[in-house]
């Protein structure tokens, strides 16, 4: 496997054709591109909600530092699905173990590997909500590309655009014109409504028309922004695209009953639609959000009191 390949390994992980790369064959181990692949292809079953999968392909004899927190990421999503407490904060310590290890002079490991310790272990914690230290672990004056990216969806999930849009304009003086680049500021985009949306539709269009390129991720993006820009029954056609490469995706589904509500099915069919979701993603967003609002709007209707009507 040539360095070409290896970039086009890279690309597929980016735009999240996770299922692409969870079937490649992996080049001849005593390659150089033997061990990035491997990484890469570990990270796409971990994107795909498969840690096991991960973890029996990651030897766990490796020294090399990034495949140690490649497998303690895994652990952890593993233990937080089971809420394995004690397993997550084992997971946790080697995290951070090999967080402070990377930083002596004497360890081993390619400035890529480094990197990349920074950004799972942050990944890790970002998930957790341990927010001030998923950022001070990866480094908000990075100039590592793809720590900027999970930087720039922390600042976006605690409303915090404006910082988000400043690691963009600072990346953007250091970075190449990236593919991830595009994708940071296509993200931001999607966020902030920036233009209507114009320039997020038009980077998901043109990737999803690159034909070596299979990508349930792209067009769940395409179809959140086809809602936004209340093109309904366009964002339905992505969704339902995406939930045939991906079956039963958590975020497409979501996606799909947000534009069913806004008419795109019939009422009966998007109530049907909503109670198979919270019923196999009670934990999801959105379905707890409305949950929550739910029961907020029942403890204050028990406070009303209906007066009593006015005698002629």
């Amino acid at each position: 496997m040539d360095s070409s390949e290896l970039y086009h390994i890279k690309q597929q992980f980016v735009l999240g054709a996770y299922t692409t790369l969870v079937n490649l064959t992996l080049p001849d181990p005593n390659s150089p591109t033997y061990t990035p692949a491997l990484l890469y292809q570990a990270r796409a079953h971990i994107a795909l909600d498969d840690p096991k999968s991960a973890l029996g392909l990651l030897p766990a004899d490796s020294e090399n530092v990034a495949v140690k927190a490649a497998a303690s990421l895994a652990r952890y999503v593993s233990a937080a699905r089971g809420v394995d407490k004690d397993a997550i904060d084992t997971s946790f310590e080697e995290l951070r173990d090999l967080a402070v290890e990377i930083e002596g002079d004497d360890t081993d490991g390619s400035e890529e590997e480094k990197a990349l310790v920074r950004v799972l272990a942050g990944t890790a914690f970002a998930r957790a909500g341990e927010i001030e230290e998923a950022l001070e672990t990866l480094g908000v004056d990075t100039e590592d590309l793809e720590a900027v990216f999970v930087i720039v969806h922390i600042y976006l999930s605690i409303n915090r655009p404006d910082l988000a849009k400043k690691q963009f304009e600072r990346s953007k003086r250091w970075a190449e014109d990236d593919l991830l680049l595009q994708l940071i500021e296509s993200t931001i985009g999607l966020a902030t409504g920036k233009d209507g949306y114009s320039n997020t539709n038009s980077f998901y269009t043109e990737q999803l028309g690159n034909p070596s390129l299979t990508s349930p991720h792209l067009l769940t993006a395409r179809g959140v922004t086809r809602i936004l820009r209340n093109e309904i029954q366009e964002a339905v056609s992505d969704l339902e695209e995406s939930l045939e490469q991906q079956k039963g995706d958590a975020e497409a589904t979501a996606a799909l009953v947000v534009a069913a509500g806004l008419g795109a099915l019939k009422k009966a069919e998007a109530d049907e639609l909503w109670t198979q979701f919270v019923s196999k993603h009670p934990e999801h967003p959105l379905a707890v959000d409305v949950a929550n609002k739910e029961s907020y709007f029942d403890e204050v209707a028990s406070k009303f009191e209906v007066p009593a009507l006015a005698s002629a």
